[in-house]
């Protein structure tokens, strides 16, 4: 398993998690973001810099992102993508996102951006706290046992 991150707009809480969890398992873990991003020292874990312009974090993971990767994304066009792939994807508030759900979410999605397009104020995501981290670091965490390295 590789574990994609696109670290455009992730909390720095949730890098931290995945962080500690990628040294850990063993797991290599890339972050990728149109900006440059700093990780630690740690061979397994390296940041890509893709180019400014819409979406370019999340075309360069839809691309590399193979069958049993996890993705960590809240852009559910994106989280969608990898799930057709066979990936694993999870939101940083701890969201998994898969076959069951992802059609679901993503009507959910463009039905909101419709909305919004067409002047109706939607409002946002209620601010990020401590338990969309601790739901974040419990999903992870059972889904790196499932996916536990031989």
């Amino acid at each position: 398993m590789h574990i994609w991150v696109d670290a455009d707009a992730c909390p720095v809480a949730i890098k931290e998690i995945l962080f500690r969890a990628a040294t850990r398992t063993g797991y290599p873990l890339t972050l990728v973001a149109n900006h440059y991003l700093r990780v630690p020292g740690n061979p397994g874990i390296r940041m890509i810099q893709v180019p400014g312009g819409f979406d370019e974090a999340d075309k360069y993971i839809a691309e590399h992102a193979r069958e049993g990767d996890l993705v960590v994304t809240a852009d559910i066009p994106l989280a969608a993508e990898v799930v057709e792939k066979g990936a694993w994807a999870l939101s940083p508030r701890g969201e998994a996102y898969g076959k069951d759900n992802i059609r679901q979410l993503l009507d959910m999605r463009n039905f909101m951006d419709t909305l919004r397009s067409s002047g109706v104020d939607t409002g946002g995501p209620a601010a990020f706290g401590a338990n969309d981290k601790q739901n974040f670091a419990n999903r992870l965490d059972r889904l790196l046992q499932t996916t536990k390295k031989d």
